[in-house]
């Protein structure tokens, strides 16, 4: 029996996310109220900006409610310990992602952010696991894309993505004989 592995969040990285979130949304609300103002060669339909605008503001303004709440959340944002992994890092966190269900975990990218994907026996128990349907489509898409429902990221944790990377393969190989990764 080993010690758990606590990785507390990051109230600094949280915090510089809501900033980008609420810019985000401003910049989508002065596009959708104004966006003759945002044509050009290349974007010319006032519509298409508007509806583009629409959207930044729903997205960027449910991440930045997740966000604003994140601010408060005294829990660890990652426990690894002889039950598993418990994420609490994430909009699409599920809480304890058991080792017997752990199938093996690997690194992707996309453009310069890096994500473990953790993939499991059983995606559908952990999709139904979601706190709301949002979060559900999400893991579903990602399950689709990527293979898995079940991802997590340095984001907003207080560890940078190699260390975190280090530390799941290297926990991953002490309970598992041959983990998949990178």
């Amino acid at each position: 029996m080993s010690s758990p592995v606590e990785i507390p969040l990051s109230k600094k990285k949280i915090r510089l996310m809501l900033a980008g979130s609420i810019l985000f949304v401003l910049f989508g609300l002065w596009m959708s109220l104004d966006a003759a103002q945002f044509v050009s060669p290349r974007f010319s339909n006032e519509y298409f900006i508007r509806v583009s605008g629409i959207v930044a503001v729903g997205f960027f303004g449910i991440c930045g409610g997740f966000l604003f709440k994140k601010q408060f959340d005294r829990r660890a944002g990652l426990i690894i310990d002889d039950e598993g992994i418990t994420d609490n890092s994430g909009g699409t966190s599920v809480g304890l992602i058991r080792w017997k269900d752990i199938r093996g975990v690997r690194t992707e990218q996309i453009h310069s952010q890096k994500f473990l994907m953790i993939e499991v026996q059983n995606p559908e128990d952990y999709i139904a696991k979601a706190r709301n349907g949002l979060m559900k489509n999400a893991m579903k898409v990602n399950w689709k894309m990527y293979g898995s429902p079940l991802s997590i990221s340095a984001n907003s944790l207080q560890y940078n993505f190699k260390e975190l990377e280090q530390l799941v393969f290297a926990e991953m190989g002490k309970r598992k004989s041959t983990p998949a990764g990178n």
